[in-house]
């Protein structure tokens, strides 16, 4: 039966869902604050990851992000703040951040992961685009025995999942990089990653979305919802304008938690800005790569290298911080002998925001107590990378079929 759906939120998320409601018969609008061309899912590392395994809630990360808290270059940023929904979450952090929580996350990240990529490719072999994907894999570079070791053990546990991974020397690592001179002691190689160009793809996807009578509403942020016997009646805009449908998807990232307030509905969810910094300059870099000691994201796209890192948890809020940006640079030019990125190209960073939920899974699922609303958001880290997946559940679940995965472990209202 077709429905008549309004996606809330036009980054990866809510275009994925766009995308497989219209392939099940539903009419599909768009509507976000921006204009359809900046955001989180055009900043991002464009990193299809099954390899990452372990959730943002491990254990340690509460003792670093202490250590780290006054340290604006550090690759993890907490800015203190007394805000009563960033303490809530900062406490749900702490308890999820534990070995038997983490443990059990793991078949449920990698498993939604390899879902979205088997999604990716089915896209990719289509009619539909002619987008730039390459399944290459992600090297783990580490520069100390430490960082080595560490990530190691991640490995061993990977392999555990049947994922592909590798231990390399050095030398193994110049091998199969051989042009991109390396300054490393090793790596940790995951087979099992891909990776894309984010903004070459999000256009593409709105182009054909259009074509196929998708209609998209820019620049036009949300004010109101307004329920009706546990029904949503209406979503009104800030310019006074009411728009119906038989069902709404909120997918609209960092901004989502405030959204649902409006409905007595709680989300914990915080920001998480991230920066990334393009070069056109040939690096000679063509697997892309985790710089391990300084937490940054290298990515071989399509005509420039990106280099992406950082997560600070510092609220709403879009200014680029120049010191964790320089510190993105170094750590480029650190690893990398014949990287040298320009004052030109620091100056033109981007941020973005990424929605972290308190335990690293996404919220993916209908709010119990409004029969027509869906929540897709949380994905933090993986939104890029779990886009797909994200947007067919989504429509599995407004076309009343059985969904692909068990949506248990991503209940939406699980931390009341």
């Amino acid at each position: 039966m077709e429905k008549k759906v309004l996606i809330i939120g036009g980054g990866i998320i809510g275009l994925c869902s766009a995308y497989y409601l219209q392939k099940e018969g539903h009419s599909v609008t768009v509507i976000d604050k921006s204009d359809f061309s900046k955001g989180a899912s055009y900043v991002n590392a464009g990193y299809i990851t099954p390899s990452h395994i372990i959730s943002l809630a491990a254990p340690g990360m509460i003792s670093k992000g202490i250590k780290w808290m006054f340290n604006q270059s550090s690759p993890f940023y907490v800015k203190p703040r007394l805000d009563a929904d960033f303490l809530k979450w900062s406490w749900l952090f702490k308890q999820s951040a534990t070995q038997k929580k983490v443990e059990a996350s793991i078949p449920i990240i990698k498993d939604i992961n390899i879902f979205s990529r088997g999604l990716y490719e089915d896209l990719k072999n289509s009619k539909d685009f002619d987008f730039f994907y390459q399944h290459k894999g992600l090297l783990m570079c580490y520069q100390t025995d430490k960082a080595g070791e560490e990530e190691w053990n991640v490995g061993k546990r990977a392999l555990k999942e049947g994922l592909n991974v590798e231990l390399l020397t050095k030398e193994e690592v110049t091998k199969i990089e051989s042009t991109a001179n390396l300054n490393v002691k090793g790596a940790v190689y995951y087979r099992s990653d891909a990776h894309m160009t984010p903004q070459n793809f999000m256009r593409q996807l709105k182009l054909y979305l259009e074509k196929v009578g998708v209609n998209f509403i820019a620049n036009t942020a949300i004010k109101d919802i307004n329920l009706l016997n546990d029904t949503v009646s209406s979503v009104v805009t800030e310019k006074g304008e009411a728009y119906l449908a038989d069902e709404v998807i909120l997918a609209s990232g960092a901004w989502s938690s405030e959204l649902v307030k409006k409905l007595g509905i709680t989300i914990p969810l915080q920001a998480g800005k991230g920066y990334c910094i393009n070069t056109n300059k040939d690096t000679g870099i063509t697997i892309p790569s985790i710089l391990m000691e300084a937490k940054v994201a290298v990515t071989p796209m399509d005509g420039f290298t990106r280099f992406a890192g950082t997560m600070e948890l510092g609220g709403i809020n879009h200014s680029v911080n120049p010191i964790r940006v320089k510190s993105i640079a170094r750590a480029a030019e650190k690893y990398y002998d014949n990287v040298k990125i320009s004052p030109q190209e620091i100056a033109e960073a981007k941020c973005g925001l990424r929605p972290c939920s308190p335990d690293g899974l996404p919220y993916i699922g209908r709010a119990s107590k409004i029969k027509n609303l869906t929540i897709a958001t949380g994905h933090a880290m993986m939104g890029w990378s779990l886009g797909p997946a994200t947007g067919k559940l989504v429509s599995e679940l407004i076309s009343e079929q059985k969904t692909s995965l068990n949506l248990a472990p991503f209940k939406v209202e699980r931390f009341k």
